[in-house]
């Protein structure tokens, strides 16, 4: 189960107006035993022309794994591992259109959800941390399944040999909602990435799967969807709070019931493997052709699963717009049809199993206009042998850092306004002795055990630095980046003091509701020494002890990962919610 961070409740919260009282549902962030929702693929072949020789042929026509058989796993009872990312917003409508049709309806929609636990590995990162005004981020990871066990997918996959084979995750999206819900992030991972997959434990039958390093899609294989999040928390450093997955059938039925998906081709297209056959320009895709269309990997850009993903990308914001226009929903049949598309095409975690969740998780992303919405693709580049691929360092981390800090990859995010204008005087921090500050150990990570005794180390050496109110609080903590938090906005330059006195930088200095007052929580990224890595910190006593604004105060802003742009890499290929223009390569030899 999803463990909540101790400690960290109301009582913390002082006068700060809490997540409900401004219209969100905490629901949403009950990081229990469940999740759900996810992006729906099919299976491809592995690497881009399968240069490792593996014979992993299209569409399921051959062996899946990339250093042996796939581990042995019964496929589950209720075969509905499903859930595409893009849908999210579909189901929130389909909810918002059920509303009135009774309980007795209400209890079957929810009893055609499929549900599955949220995590499967030994350490879970907290959530993100509440800013000023009491909202979190949200982040929901979306998965397509390529589950051939069930008639209706064998269809539609083909591959019949695979039907009694544990599916792979081949779709995988992470939707960033940002605490304000002012914009929306979707970044998605190319199926071939290899990546180090955590310890999981299925609940099912309690079988323990070893750490790993493997293709990401294979992690879905290891106990289920809770595996693919663990792979994901511990590969980003985002705290996951729900997931989505959704099948072949699913991602036809569903957009039948939206009445098909504009999308756009700049020549003839025909790709054999997946069945796609377009005219150049501008078609709707429905039923079938929706799911050749996400599944098709040959006939666009390079014939690579990159540029499947851009094309993922293309229908997912064609879709958003069609539903946030109303387009196709307002006849009940219609919203009847989608309602049961959707419900009996998703698995979802525990906190999102029911309608009523789904409903107010629709709403929520209702508030963030298309023009906001990013969608993009993890930087990446060829692994040595070119079998597969692996994440860009400096790129990579970068945009998982604008995650983490709740960063807009468009870079339009609203400039904070400085309390140190020259038309307003400078908050100055009282002298070091007079700043309590708690120190919490946050280094543990998915796939690292905390660093014992680290609150302590530092709030002694805090104290030798003048700062003889720090002490540690031993409440348990899992985050990835170091932060320094605050309460009010007259306990910023105090934070600012403390920061600067370890040569933490100002970015990762935040105000925060769920704290009383400056507290520091020392991140995975700081395992070791009292200088935060890359700074240099400032051990003298401008800042804090003599009356000096402590806006100045900030630390170097060598260390961590953000850009000073706060804009996405040019190699994360994002894709913006109101472009209309968008339309896909084609692979030249898939021209017709």
């Amino acid at each position: 189960m999803r463990q909540r961070n101790g400690g960290r409740g109301d009582a913390e919260r002082g006068s700060a107006p809490s997540a409900s009282e401004l219209g969100w549902d905490d629901g949403l962030y009950d990081r229990g035993p469940g999740g759900s929702g996810g992006p729906e693929d099919a299976a491809e072949p592995d690497a881009p022309g399968d240069p490792d020789g593996s014979g992993r042929g299209d569409d399921g026509d051959g062996p899946r794994g990339s250093g042996g058989p796939a581990p042995a796993r019964k496929p589950p009872s209720t075969v509905k591992r499903r859930v595409f990312r893009w849908f999210v917003l579909a189901t929130s409508v389909l909810i918002l259109g059920t509303a009135g049709v009774g309980y007795l309806y209400y209890r079957h929609l929810n009893g055609n959800l499929g549900r599955d636990a949220l995590n499967l590995g030994d350490h879970k990162l907290d959530p993100s941390d509440p800013n000023g005004d009491g909202q979190r981020p949200l982040n929901i990871l979306l998965l397509g399944s390529d589950s051939r066990a069930s008639k209706a997918n064998v269809d539609l996959g083909g591959s019949r040999a695979d039907a009694d084979r544990p599916p792979l995750a081949d779709v995988q999206m992470l939707l960033h909602v940002s605490a304000d819900r002012s914009n929306m992030s979707v970044v998605s991972i190319p199926r071939d990435t290899r990546v180090d997959i955590p310890k999981c434990t299925d609940n099912d039958d309690d079988e323990v799967y070893a750490a790993t390093s493997d293709r990401i899609n294979s992690s879905l294989q290891r106990g289920g969807p809770g595996c693919t999040v663990a792979t994901w928390e511990a590969l980003t450093g985002v705290p996951v709070d729900h997931f989505m997955m959704i099948d072949f059938a699913g991602v036809v039925s569903m957009a039948d019931a939206v009445g098909g998906v504009p999308v756009c081709v700049k020549d003839n297209v025909q790709d054999v493997k997946s069945g796609l056959k377009l005219k150049k320009g501008r078609s709707v895709v429905r039923g079938e052709q929706a799911l050749q269309w996400l599944r098709t990997r040959h006939g666009f850009g390079d014939g690579t699963d990159i540029g499947r993903a851009k094309a993922q990308h293309l229908y997912m914001s064609s879709m958003v717009r069609q539903l946030k226009a109303g387009t196709k929903l307002s006849d009940p049949s219609k919203m009847r049809d989608l309602a049961e598309s959707a419900t009996k095409a998703l698995t979802v975690d525990h906190g999102l199993a029911s309608v009523k969740q789904l409903y107010d998780l629709g709403n929520d992303l209702k508030r963030v206009p298309t023009g906001r919405i990013t969608m993009a693709t993890m930087p990446w580049q060829y692994s040595s042998g070119g079998s597969y691929v692996e994440p860009k360092p400096e790129d990579a981390d970068k945009l998982f850092a604008m995650l983490r800090q709740d960063v807009a990859l468009d870079g339009k995010d609203e400039k904070k306004a400085r309390p140190d204008k020259p038309s307003e005087p400078a908050d100055t921090a009282p002298p070091k002795a007079e700043i309590p500050v708690r120190v919490m150990n946050g280094t543990g990570t998915a796939v690292q055990a905390p660093v014992s005794g680290r609150a302590g180390n530092l709030a002694e050496w805090l104290n030798t630095q003048g700062f003889t109110q720090a002490t540690a609080d031993q409440t348990p903590k899992s985050q990835t980046d170091t932060i320094v938090s605050y309460a009010t906005t007259d306990q910023r330059a105090d934070a600012l003091a403390v920061a600067k006195a370890l040569g933490v930088p100002e970015r990762l200095v935040k105000h925060s509701s769920a704290v009383r007052g400056v507290t520091l929580v020392i991140g995975a990224d700081w395992r070791t020494g009292t200088a935060y890595p890359g700074s240099t910190p400032d051990t003298g006593d401008t800042g804090g002890s003599d009356g000096s604004s402590g806006e100045e105060s900030g630390g170097s802003d060598d260390g961590g990962a953000e850009p000073e742009d706060e804009k996405a890499p040019d190699s994360a290929d994002s894709l913006n919610g109101d472009d209309e223009t968008a339309c896909m390569d084609v692979n030249p030899n898939n021209v017709w």
